[in-house]
């Protein structure tokens, strides 16, 4: 297990990273844990007491990786940019698993299907966890008819978020809700 403090930070411009909160992992940690990876792989233990599974080392290049921390995760947490947290993590070597309900839509969608499988695995998971993040049912079936628009025009999942973020709605999906 790897202990550290880190500062709770904010990309500014970034590419598909702009607007995320994060914590930087530096390289001589994140070789504590996985020695010799430069690409993203999960770790659980704690953040400030809280316990945490699954989530995602995401290279930043030189050795170093960032650790995205979401709003949910956040306010679990008690913490805003700028804020000090207290990690203890491990490597986690359980696999994700994308919802079912995600695949079973999948296989209808043959186009979709066959972007989604063509994505690296990483990126494969962003679609899932989304969904699965969702609080209530009417959101989470909005979620997978985004994804599923989305990937059957080849449009990844920072281009899916971007859009929604600005407004511009994926067509054939009813927005009633």
């Amino acid at each position: 297990m790897v202990r550290f403090h880190a500062t709770i930070e904010k990309f500014k411009n970034k590419g598909e990273k702009t607007g995320w909160t994060y914590i930087l992992i530096p390289s001589a940690i994140a070789a504590q844990l996985n020695p010799g990876t430069k690409k993203s792989f999960r770790v659980k233990g704690k953040i400030d007491n809280v316990p945490v599974e699954g989530l995602s080392l995401l290279p930043m290049g030189e050795g170093h990786f960032i650790l995205a921390l979401n709003t949910t995760l956040r306010k679990k947490i008690k913490k805003i940019i700028g804020d000090k947290i207290y990690l203890q993590i491990v490597l986690d070597k359980n696999d994700y698993q994308v919802p079912e309900d995600f695949i079973e839509c999948l296989k209808d969608d043959p186009e979709a299907n066959k972007y989604f499988n063509s994505l690296a695995k990483s990126h494969r998971n962003y679609f899932g966890k989304w969904i699965e993040e969702a609080k209530t049912e009417t959101t989470r079936t909005r979620r997978l008819a985004h994804a599923i628009s989305a990937l059957s025009k080849k449009i990844d999942f920072g281009q899916m978020l971007r859009s929604l973020k600005n407004q511009q709605r994926l067509p054939d999906i009813n927005y009633k809700d």
